[in-house]
């Protein structure tokens, strides 16, 4: 991996401006082409390497400016000054505001475009852990693998989905304004992509009361959505989320306890 990073920093003509930053995915490297701040990522997880090549694909669309890609994943991207505005936008007390530049970065990413890479997973394939899930440990998961079966079944507005869309993965790029970085790509109902918005961006405020209620409103209004569909799209990616995470033994609570707001607004049963 060292090999790799020191030939593409020659092969890009890039200088080291920061120290190696490791991930469980892949590795990152702050670095200035031609003078001006940019990431250097090596991704060395399936996952990252098709979320590379979709925001290559995706060429400024809703996405985090590409500089130089490689066949393996491998990318150079401008990188933000600001990467972490979006979070203290919404912990400060602008919460409404937050959530509309999500929705408008939503909007660039799901528009319609020709030759989609194959590299875009099918959203029925991250759904398959839920049932197996809601059977082993119960509870509100059975009410989110519920509303998944029925969404994903008459899905709609079938588009290229960000896949993991959230305050800390939404940032400020100076006159190209907001853009995303580290997707998922994902092919769905462009629904599914609002809906980890209401588990971010930290359990006190996606737990607090009225908040779910409020957001998915404002969504609902700037995105276009049926705010009910929405809901379960809220619900359903929820208990998806609490899935893998008990999956991995971690704690679920944030979570289980959006998918049991978003259940209640619902009036799903228990």
């Amino acid at each position: 991996m060292h090999d790799a990073l020191e030939e593409l920093l020659a092969l890009w003509d890039l200088r080291r401006d920061g120290d190696v930053l490791v991930t469980p995915a892949a590795r990152l490297l702050p670095v200035t082409h031609g003078g001006r701040p940019a990431m250097l990522k090596l991704p060395h997880e399936e996952e990252e390497v098709r979320g590379s090549l979709a925001l290559a694909w995706w060429d400024g669309r809703g996405g985090a400016p590409v500089l130089a890609s490689a066949e393996d994943g491998a990318l150079l991207m401008e990188r933000s000054p600001e990467p972490a505005r979006l979070t203290a936008m919404a912990l400060g007390g602008r919460d409404d505001d937050a959530t509309r530049v999500l929705c408008d970065v939503a909007r660039g990413l799901h528009e319609p475009f020709p030759d989609v890479p194959a590299s875009f997973t099918p959203l029925e394939t991250w759904f398959r852990a839920l049932g197996p899930a809601a059977g082993l440990h119960g509870g509100v998961l059975h009410a989110s693998h519920e509303a998944a079966s029925a969404l994903l079944a008459d899905a709609r507005d079938v588009t290229t989905l960000h896949g993991d869309l959230h305050h800390g993965n939404v940032l400020p790029f100076g006159e190209r304004g907001w853009l995303a970085i580290d997707p998922k790509a994902l092919l769905g109902e462009r629904g599914f992509d609002f809906a980890n918005i209401l588990c971010n961006p930290d359990a006190g405020l996606a737990l607090a009361p009225g908040r779910l209620e409020r957001q998915v409103n404002v969504i609902s209004e700037r995105a276009g959505l049926d705010r009910v569909r929405l809901l379960r799209w809220v619900l359903a990616y929820a208990g998806l989320s609490a899935a893998w995470t008990l999956g991995d033994g971690g704690d679920a609570s944030l979570a289980l306890g959006v998918a049991e707001i978003a259940r209640r607004a619902l009036s799903f049963p228990a």
